[in-house]
């Protein structure tokens, strides 16, 4: 598969050699930045979680990615929202903002499923509860527009992926709109963000304002329907072909508005199956939803990563560790993970009570097994404590590391046939040639 060709830009990460050095950890403070020989940052990352510098959290992946692309990262962990003082604290972004609740949805994070007040966090330094505010990926888009407010603003993770399109909120009851809408931030990116992220700084950094980049896939913005586009209305897809034989490039699907969704079970029950079998990056199609007077633009999912991608990204140099900011508090999140590997993302289950398929993809994307021996001699090498067990070795799901679906457009959300079987794939996987190998090599 020709990545480049398909998605339209350089490799997603440069190789080592045209990289600037690395920062120990992406700054947090002015004084970080002086150190650095900063006098501003190009992007400033603002997240519901404590920095922790490590691929298990999401603005440490997206964080160095960019810096690996050559830009100045900064990073503003939790900040307090009750002013925009705090948001000024690395100055003006001279690209974006990009803003996320952290790696769980906020309302998760602070209430129980009886929606009672979470009294700890597992995500913040000691553990304490309260460090963020309720749905704070709105509240910090506010507060970082308060701060600069000709800033673009880009929105991601799991909380803003999830509420991309009119959604049903169990802490409300009600269904709310778009978190795009009720942040009003300029672009939101979903799914796995990597592509798009890198995609839209160098195209900002190019000199082009955020309402040109319609066409980045796993992007949603407010725009109008192009003319050159036909509308089919997810009411009237056929049950058999979804629509398939029309030209997919210049089709968009459109949804159920946000006001009809609010009144009518049916037509939400009409967009959420829509937007699910619209999850394949290798047929899907663009989404419209009505949102007042304006559209609800989503492009269709992102290119997947390859082995070598996903190779390059948990290479970087992460220091795989909190900042030093945060002293000997010991942060519960990382004191679980600090001694597991991710080896691959996504899930084919469809499950009906899980998003993973609906934030992941339903394409499994997995790391070489080079890559995954690599991590564990940083972790060796460089993580206090580490007595040679490696505690986790997987995903989001199941195992389904290397396995793949014999149809691959389909539209199922589920129901999936892996092209080996998972006995085979236990067995021919490198789960238990990574484990035998890796405590050969820790022993050393």
């Amino acid at each position: 598969m020709d990545i480049q060709a398909l998605t339209g830009h350089a490799p997603l990460v440069p190789p080592p050699g045209a990289r600037r050095p690395a920062a120990p950890f992406l700054p947090m403070s002015r004084a970080e930045m002086d150190a650095l020989g900063w006098d501003a940052c190009d992007i400033v990352l603002v997240t519901g979680d404590a920095y922790v510098d490590h691929p298990s959290f999401g603005m440490a992946i997206i964080g160095r990615l960019l810096e690996a692309q050559g830009f100045r990262v900064g990073i503003i962990a939790q900040p307090d929202w009750q002013s925009a003082e705090p948001f000024k604290a690395l100055g003006r972004p001279t690209l974006f903002f990009g803003v996320t609740g952290g790696n769980l949805d906020s309302m998760v994070n602070r209430y129980t499923a009886d929606r009672r007040l979470r009294h700890d966090d597992a995500y913040t330094a000691g553990g304490e509860g309260g460090k963020r505010p309720d749905r704070c990926t709105i509240v910090y888009t506010q507060r970082c527009r308060e701060a600069f407010k000709d800033v673009p603003i880009v929105l991601g993770g799991i909380e803003a992926s999830l509420r991309r399109i009119a959604h049903y909120d169990y802490w409300s009851d009600k269904v709310r709109r778009s978190i795009l809408a009720d942040a009003k931030a300029d672009l939101l990116i979903y799914g796995n963000a990597e592509r798009a992220v890198v995609e839209v700084a160098n195209r900002l950094a190019a000199g082009e304002a955020p309402r040109e980049l319609d066409s980045i896939r796993g992007v949603a913005l407010f725009r109008r329907v192009p003319d050159t586009y036909t509308e089919l209305l997810a009411d009237d897809l056929d049950s058999d072909d979804e629509g398939a034989s029309r030209q997919r490039d210049a089709t968009v699907i459109r949804l159920p508005s946000y006001e009809q969704v609010v009144d009518d079970k049916e037509a939400y029950a009409r967009a959420s199956r829509v937007l699910h079998r619209e999850a394949n990056p290798g047929n899907a199609r663009a989404l419209v939803q009505r949102h007042g007077d304006r559209d609800l633009w989503l492009n269709p999912p992102p290119i997947p990563l390859t082995s070598a991608e996903m190779d390059a990204v948990y290479d970087l140099p992460y220091a795989r560790a909190p900042h030093p900011s945060y002293g000997d508090a010991k942060i519960p999140a990382w004191d679980m993970i600090k001694f597991s590997v991710t080896i691959m993302r996504g899930c084919f289950g469809g499950c009906t009570f899980c998003s993973i398929t609906e934030h992941e993809g339903r394409i499994i994307q997995n790391r070489s097994e080079g890559s995954v021996l690599r991590e564990i001699e940083r972790i060796r090498d460089k993580t206090p404590g580490f007595t040679g067990v490696i505690s986790d070795v997987g995903g989001p799901t199941a195992n389904m590391y290397r396995m793949a679906c014999k149809d691959r457009r389909s539209r199922r959300p589920a129901g999936c046939r892996p092209a080996s079987s998972p006995t085979s794939a236990r067995t021919s996987t490198p789960r238990t040639t990574t484990s035998s190998a890796s405590t050969a090599r820790c022993a050393r």
